[in-house]
This record gives C-alpha cells, structure tokens and sequence, in this order.
C-alpha cells in the first residue's frame, strides 16, 4: 500500500529528475560534433571519446573550466554568509510588535518576489555606467564589465533579493519560541545580546540550517542573475551553469553535459554533507526549546545561589 501512495510522486521525479540525468550522463561520454570532410556539413552524430572530456578539465583546456567552479564557490559562500546575518537581521525586526510591522514585512519581502530576470535588469540600471550606484559613489566605475567590481555587483544583487528569503525561512523559527522562556531569561537579569546568542540562535537553529541550506544549493546553480547583470563571456563571473549554457548553445552537447554532471555532483555532495552533519536538526524533531527552558532554568538557579 505504501509503495502504491508514492508511486505517482516517484513517477514524476523519474521523468523530471531520474530520466534527464542518466541522459546527461550518457552525453558526456561523447565529443564535439565536427565537420563531416565528404559533405561540408555538420555530423548530424558526436563521436564517442569515453572519459577524454572528464579528463580534459585537468588538462591546460580545463581552465575555463575551473575558473567558473571557483567563480561559483565564491559567490556561493559570500552571498550565503552575508545572507544569513541580513536575514537573521530582518527576522528580528519583522518578529518585533511595532506600529506599521506589517507594512515593514511588506516592504523587506518585495525583493524576494520579483523575477530574477527582472532584478538583473532592474540592478543592470543600477550599475549602468550613468547610473544610481555611480552618482553616489561620485565615481565612474563600469561595474558591467570584467573585473572585481563586476562580482561586487553581482553579490549586492543576489544578496538584496534573496535574503528575505532567509528571514523569512528564521521569522517562522522565531514565531514558534515560548514567550516564557524570554520572560524567564529577563527575570533572570539576561540582557537582549544574552538572549540573542543563548535563546533566539539556538532555539531558530533548525529553521535557520534548512534556509541556509536551500540557499546553498540554489546559488550553486547560480545563472540567470550573472547571465542578465553582467552578461556572458565574462571570465570573472562565469558560472558552472553559465559555461555548460554556453556550451549545449554552441552544439557542443558532450562538455555541456559534463559539466552539468559535475555541477549535479557538486551539488549533490554539497546536499549530503548538510544531511549528514546536521541531519537531526534538518529532518528530525528539534529539541531546541527544551534545552532553551533548560539554559532560563540553570541560569534562574546559578543566580540564587
């Protein structure tokens, strides 16, 4: 019976996950399709080279190909990390009871709702050489091209629109809290740091590990933002994704999915490491806000005796 349940949920990830992937896979092993020297044309088949395109990314050919793994590692651990604390940041303030807290949600969420394509294009005027960015700096500085300033550009934007999201992802965390364990803590003389760092942190720690996680693996694919924003071909913000694009667009169907293959092994060891370390908190029942009582209890006692 259980087996009946869930075969239409793994019917649908066989066609949409499970199908793509061995295809992918199978493509990798063949090569580019060339010139077929009798006609002129194009060979409407590729040749099959075996591994020769996983073995040409060690090679002096692979380096387009490492500069966009480090391209996408960079982004990923920068926008996550500035993420994460403007995103617990926002929760905070969203969480607070205020005059006008709902018109402030409104307001910090919007940027999470827009299309990405739209926010590229809307932070693509930002940076424009004539643009808002430049009039306030009072400088020239022509953020759409290569260099450092084209990866700034890139996190200022990727952090502006989905770091709601992490707050979002901790306010659910926050909502969840006992009020008693606070009123607890401020009986006990715990000033708002101490509450912050013994309480808030680790009672919205699960949340808080499942947004960074999902926000992880989201800007490891990383593509329409950079590919919008700063535009292809642009060696200092080529990512995975954009280079495998570049490649199916060009008929180079074979290194296009091997570096798919890669960027889904990447990922996916990326996924399994979060499952396994902090898997009880990413999966399991928290028992967050029992060692919250449990710290108001140990501090109540330290105090009176």
């Amino acid at each position: 019976m259980a087996a009946l349940l869930v075969s239409p949920t793994l019917l649908v990830l066989a066609l949409v996950v499970l199908y793509p992937t061995i295809v992918a896979f199978k493509e990798s092993f063949y090569g580019k399709a060339g010139l077929d020297p009798e006609t002129g044309f194009l060979n409407k088949t590729a040749p099959f080279v075996g591994g020769q395109n996983y073995a040409d990314i060690f090679s002096p050919a692979g380096e387009r190909f490492w500069n966009a793994f480090w391209n996408t590692s960079f982004f990923t651990v920068t926008t996550v990390a500035l993420e994460t604390v403007i995103g617990v940041a926002m929760a905070l303030i969203m969480h607070k009871a205020f005059r006008g807290r709902f018109l402030v949600r409104a307001s910090i969420l919007i940027p999470w709702s827009i299309p990405t394509a739209i926010s590229g294009l809307l932070w693509r005027w930002i940076f424009n050489s004539h643009g808002v960015a430049n009039e306030i700096l009072g400088q020239q500085i022509l953020w759409t091209t290569e260099g450092f300033h084209a990866q700034v550009a890139v996190i200022i934007a990727e952090v502006w629109k989905t770091a709601p999201f992490i707050g979002l992802l901790v306010l659910a965390g926050l909502q969840v809290i006992p009020k008693e364990v606070y009123e607890a803590a401020r009986i006990d003389g715990a000033n708002s740091l101490r509450q912050l760092w013994h309480i808030t942190l680790p009672l919205v720690r699960p949340a808080l590990l499942v947004a960074v996680l999902f926000r992880t693996l989201d800007a490891l694919r990383m593509f329409d933002l950079p590919y919008v924003l700063i535009g292809a071909h642009k060696h200092s913000v080529e990512t995975l994704s954009m280079l495998a694009q570049d490649e199916a667009s060009n008929v180079h169907f074979g290194p296009a999915s091997t570096y798919s293959v890669l960027l889904f092994l990447y990922v996916f060891l990326i996924a399994l490491a979060f499952v396994r370390l902090l898997g009880t908190d990413l999966v399991g029942e928290s028992d967050a806000p029992k060692r919250g009582r449990r710290w108001a209890v140990r501090r109540r006692k330290g105090l009176t005796a």
